[in-house]
């Protein structure tokens, strides 16, 4: 059943929990977008941002026709439970060690295979169109959310450099820093974390740069102020605190296809007939539930991104 979704400010969390949530199929797929509004800085470091930065805080665009999806996790529980390794290997310990991480300035360096290069700061990503939408979020350790993020496509960003025809990927790199990362000595993997998609993957209509969530610039523990965000594939797939993407006509290394390639794949989409080696991938368990629901083919988004994959063996392209 769709319904159309009005103009109105950006909603609360009081407001988002007890209300229907939409979410938009098709050409815009994925989108449950509300209206203008001004983001409420959510963290000390992010309050202290310039008034200009403030001032600039992006438009967030309607769409109608939307069906319903699952209600939103609480903030406080999006916000609690997190993986960043730079900052901690404990999920509950991220959002204080991240406390203080410094996020303006920020710069973006895009290029590669592309006709314009350039190098974007944040007050830049900021002026593209931004959209709201309620994702699924399923992690490959078989926990999940729904997540409200803010942000915009990532194909408007790319459209902007000009991708060139002999591109085939897009390599993503986070920013580390020892200084403001002291855990990261126990993380575990190669720093700085780094990902990659197929160039049609970053170009498909639910795959979203994340500035935000909750109608709030994103929190420094869910990767501020910048992150991506593929709805359909595991959440490390999803890379925080993007310094760098490079458009390439090789496939990038990931972070933890190169720590163990026999568990984490490159495409890594969402399957519950595909097992990890040491667990089912069959069930999850939604934070904040008290049981187990079955796991969703791409995570639920299978009739908007199966088409990429056609004749691929999804078991060994894992």
């Amino acid at each position: 059943m769709s319904h159309d979704i009005q103009p109105s400010e950006i909603t609360p969390e009081s407001t988002y929990r007890n209300r229907r949530f939409f979410m938009k199929t098709g050409v815009a797929a994925g989108a449950a977008v509300l209206t203008t509004g001004v983001y409420r800085y959510f963290n000390p470091v992010v309050q202290e941002r310039a008034a200009s930065e403030v001032q600039s805080s992006p438009a967030v665009n309607p769409v109608s026709n939307a069906h319903a999806i699952e209600q939103p996790n609480t903030l406080q529980e999006i916000t609690h439970y997190n993986n960043y390794y730079e900052f901690s290997t404990n999920k509950s310990a991220v959002a204080k060690a991240a406390e203080h991480f410094v996020t303006s300035p920020w710069t973006v360096e895009v290029g590669g295979l592309v006709g314009k290069p350039r190098t974007f700061d944040l007050m830049d990503l900021l002026k593209i169109e931004h959209e709201e939408r309620i994702y699924r979020f399923r992690c490959v350790e078989g926990w999940s959310m729904v997540i409200p993020w803010q942000g915009f496509r990532l194909k408007k960003l790319l459209d902007l450099v000009e991708p060139l025809g002999s591109a085939k990927f897009v390599a993503f790199e986070s920013y580390y820093d020892k200084e403001q990362m002291p855990n990261a000595k126990y993380s575990g993997i190669d720093l700085p974390y780094v990902e990659g998609l197929r160039l049609d993957e970053a170009l498909h209509p639910l795959t979203l740069i994340a500035t935000g969530l909750y109608g709030q610039p994103m929190p420094n523990q869910n990767g501020a102020p910048i992150r991506l965000v593929v709805p359909w594939k595991y959440g490390f797939k999803s890379i925080k605190s993007i310094v760098k993407i490079t458009l390439t006509d090789t496939m990038p290394e990931t972070t933890w296809n190169k720590l163990a390639p026999d568990e984490y794949g490159f495409y890594s989409n969402v399957n519950p007939n595909v097992d990890h080696p040491r667990w089912s991938q069959a069930t999850e368990q939604r934070i904040g539930e008290l049981s187990r629901r079955p796991s969703l083919m791409f995570n639920g988004y299978a009739e908007e991104v199966a088409g990429l994959y056609n004749g691929m063996d999804l078991k060994v392209n894992f």
